[in-house]
């Protein structure tokens, strides 16, 4: 604007007043300030308009109109149901509990949450956790199969609802790739030849063992890349022991694995998380030792070119 004003002057008048304050009373300074709405002055076109060459900066801009929220709505509603799918398909999705095979841990009725972003980065399942997996071999042939009505079915495929066309079980993870796993009357349950201490999560009033001839006393070795589980009602649940018969011998891929269920989410009353019970951090077999030493001799080779290049300069500094 004060560009406007200052070129409407003489050369001499220019010289005298540029970098200077402008007086309120001079013509030219009111049409600088109104941006050419007065009559008169030297700064102003024909018919009293601002001059309109250059850069336009004698006319007035007119603000942009802010998008109606109405408008703005449904782009907000198509980014949050993008955010649903990526979660769901990286990060974590609910799921709910339909039977009474993880009692008391779970009941029928409960939402969990389950981690499906640590398998991207290789991890798998471990002794003691709490797992969702696919059905690896018809072992719900039989179950009802739900039928959701319009809205489920929209929840279930941003990832708020489990999906009725995904035949999904969950268990707690027993034995892992290598382990041997036996139950031998009524238990103890033994992993590695080392009995668990299961009355924390074991249904009160079940055994550790079922004495029975169609699955209830075994001793099985899990080949790598398997985990054998069990649910925490053990004389409800038809798991590992009773599917000995299929193509995997009652072990699970670890690929068919969804991910570890990590919190009860629903109803509010039942909020807690799911936690690896004491007895499974023991000192099992040959896998948890190696766990155990790996991170310890990782941390020690990382730490000693860093001892060597500090010595290195605390050297050079003596010398200097």
């Amino acid at each position: 604007m004060g560009d406007v004003a200052v070129g409407a002057r003489s050369g001499h008048d220019g010289e005298e007043h540029r970098g200077h304050p402008v007086d309120a009373a001079d013509p030219a300074a009111d049409g600088a300030v109104t941006s050419g709405n007065d009559s008169g002055g030297d700064g102003e076109g024909p018919g009293g308009q601002p001059p309109t060459g250059g850069d336009g900066s004698g006319a007035a801009r007119t603000p942009k109109k802010q998008r109606s929220f109405w408008k703005e709505l449904p782009i907000l509603i198509g980014i949050a149901l993008v955010l649903a799918l990526l979660i769901k398909t990286f990060l974590v999705q609910a799921f709910s509990i339909p039977s009474d095979s993880m009692q008391n841990t779970l009941q029928q009725g409960d939402r969990v949450l389950v981690d499906k972003l640590t398998p991207w980065f290789g991890s798998e399942p471990e002794r003691g956790e709490v797992v969702v997996f696919h059905d690896p071999d018809n072992w719900l042939a039989g179950e009802p199969t739900p039928d959701p009505n319009a809205l489920q079915t929209f929840l279930s495929w941003i990832g708020l609802m489990p999906s009725a066309e995904e035949k999904d079980l969950i268990k707690r993870v027993v034995g892992v790739g290598g382990d041997t796993v036996e139950c031998e009357g009524t238990g103890p349950l033994k992993v590695n030849g080392k009995a668990l201490s299961e009355a924390s999560y074991v249904y009160p009033g079940n055994t550790p063992c079922s004495q029975d001839d169609q699955g209830g006393q075994f001793k099985v070795k899990v080949p790598e890349g398997f985990i054998w589980v069990m649910g925490d009602h053990r004389q409800n649940s038809r798991d590992s022991r009773y599917n000995q018969s299929d193509e995997n011998h009652g072990m699970v891929p670890v690929d068919e694995v969804v991910g570890r269920a990590i919190v009860i989410a629903w109803p509010i009353n039942r909020w807690d998380n799911l936690p690896v019970p004491d007895t499974f951090e023991q000192n099992l077999g040959a896998r948890s030792a190696a766990l155990t030493v790996a991170p310890q001799g990782l941390a020690l080779a990382g730490a000693v070119p860093l001892v060597l290049w500090r010595r290195s300069r605390i050297k050079a500094a003596e010398t200097r």
